[in-house]
């Protein structure tokens, strides 16, 4: 079969450093090839240099063929033309890839405007049409809007939509369901299988092996920025060769029992708290106790007010209705002045880490400014202790005059764990904490956040879509939809007879290991 993208012997150099090294792969119309691998493992700059977006330091040898095209000879000016028209791209930061100055109409139908001759009314039907197929609620709404009017699951939908929205020929989709739940990334799967069987060929990016499994003709395994494996998707899943591989699939969330520690007394408890935003009710009259040394799960699909609900524990957001109160006082109805004292004992890992970090700031300064309380006791944060913190969260101490913006998605992740236990709090807020992480990484970042919870009998409010993840973690389970807590219940409980049909949706609609 002809291909129509052919890699040959591609490696790609930042000064000293070999980001990529002799890759070679091909993929013909109608097929879908998966990379996978660690972070900086090369998948994304792979991605990026078939697309001429390697950046003007990046060194290029090797060649990328599509159809009749040499990519690595092309002008900017022939790639342009290409991308979006026959190429299309899900980039890894889709969480900030669109404008925040425009709405996600615009944003979507600028590629229909440059590249068709649709007349405003048809741009705008077909706006709302990609928006319907990526499973986007309210998609005359959600078109209106801003990004920061939405959630991370929205956003990532409006960016494959946008990706999607000419038909592109190849379409490269680095992480396309990492913010998405289960519900959705079932139907997104379902679209990119529906364009795989159209003759679209696939570029897929993916830590998660049961998107793989599904989606993948052929994988090719990376590390260090080499193939360390490749064949089909059966062979490598069911007889993987190279022990690195095996590693990958044994570090897959199992969805065994998470067992935790002892449960002690209260520490956040919501009563009937309630948010709105203009007329929508994005949390409505949601309560919860969260005990020291466990861990409350929060599911539910994008939209579904997971993320207020974190944002309204950390009293980042003021109730409409209800109170929450932390260790037995109140949070949510006192001011700031009086929360201040209490603020570094409760932590937070959002789920976009890059842009929660000050980007004029090394992961030094980072990490230095969150060990500020000791340093206003008048002892000076040392080297040491610096380095011991990236080193309890699997990172090299040369990240530490590096800035997060340098990083791979993983290793900024775990920057953001970094600084969230640094001063020792008892509650941490984990809003999606290893969404970004690859499937080995993500291993480990789960065992420190345990083996932490062990340790100092740290409680966890842990929102997260994947079901796999928040059943190996979670003592307790939320079920959220459009606001309302619709189920709730022992983790176990809730996996083993889920009462509401939603919960049983959302269960049904998990991606398995297809071996």
């Amino acid at each position: 079969m002809t291909s129509l993208l052919t890699v040959q012997n591609l490696s790609v150099g930042f000064g000293p450093l070999t980001a990529v090294s002799d890759v070679s792969f091909d993929i013909p119309a109608g097929a879908c090839v998966a990379i996978v691998g660690e972070s900086g493992s090369g998948k994304s700059v792979t991605a990026r240099t078939i697309l001429g977006l390697a950046g003007r330091d990046a060194t290029v040898s090797g060649s990328i063929g599509f159809d009749d095209t040499d990519l690595t000879h092309s002008s900017p000016r022939r790639l342009r033309a290409l991308r979006g028209r026959d190429i299309g791209f899900v980039s890894q930061g889709a969480l900030v890839a669109l404008d925040p100055l425009r709405t996600v109409g615009h944003e979507i139908a600028d590629s229909l405007r440059v590249h068709t001759k649709l007349s405003p009314r048809q741009r705008q039907e077909r706006v709302i049409e990609l928006l319907e197929s990526v499973g986007m609620p309210e998609p005359m709404l959600r078109a209106s809007q801003r990004p920061d009017q939405l959630s991370g699951g929205l956003r990532q939908r409006a960016v494959i939509a946008s990706a999607i929205a000419l038909n592109p020929r190849l379409l490269i989709a680095d992480e396309p369901t990492t913010a998405l739940d289960a519900t959705v990334t079932a139907g997104i799967l379902d679209l990119l299988a529906t364009l795989r069987e159209r003759g679209t060929a696939i570029l897929l990016i993916s830590h998660d092996l049961a998107v793989v499994s599904r989606l993948a003709s052929h994988i090719v395994v990376m590390r260090a920025g080499v193939v360390v494996e490749s064949g089909s998707t059966q062979q490598v899943l069911r007889e993987p060769r190279h022990p690195y591989t095996r590693e990958l699939i044994a570090a897959v969330p199992g969805g065994l029992p998470h067992t935790g520690s002892p449960a002690g007394e209260p520490v956040v408890t919501a009563t009937g708290v309630t948010k709105r935003f203009g007329s929508r009710v994005a949390v409505d009259e949601v309560s919860y106790e969260l005990r020291r040394g466990r861990t409350l799960g929060v599911v539910g699909e994008s939209g579904s007010g997971k993320t207020t609900l974190a944002r309204l524990t950390l009293a980042l957001e003021r109730p409409d209705a209800g109170s929450i109160e932390l260790f037995g006082e109140p949070w949510t109805a006192v001011p700031e002045r009086d929360r201040t004292a209490r603020r570094p004992r409760i932590g937070a890992i959002y789920q976009d880490a890059l842009s929660s970090f000050d980007p004029r700031l090394t992961v030094r300064q980072i990490l230095a400014d969150a060990l500020g309380p000791a340093a206003e006791l008048g002892r000076r944060v040392t080297e040491a202790e610096l380095v011991s913190l990236v080193e309890r969260v699997g990172l090299n101490a040369n990240v530490l005059p590096r800035h997060p913006r340098v990083l791979s998605g993983g290793q900024q992740q775990r920057v953001a764990i970094a600084r969230a236990i640094a001063p020792r709090p008892d509650v941490i807020v984990c809003d999606e904490p290893v969404s970004n992480l690859d499937v080995s990484v993500q291993a480990q970042v789960l065992a420190l956040l345990d083996g932490l919870q062990r340790e100092f009998g740290l409680s966890y409010l842990f929102i997260t879509h994947d079901l796999g993840v928040v059943r190996q973690v979670s003592d307790e389970l939320l079920v959220m939809k459009d606001g309302v807590v619709v189920e709730r219940g022992e983790t176990e409980a809730v996996f083993a007879e889920p009462r509401h049909p939603f919960t049983r949706a959302l269960l049904a609609a998990v991606p398995k290991l297809r071996r």
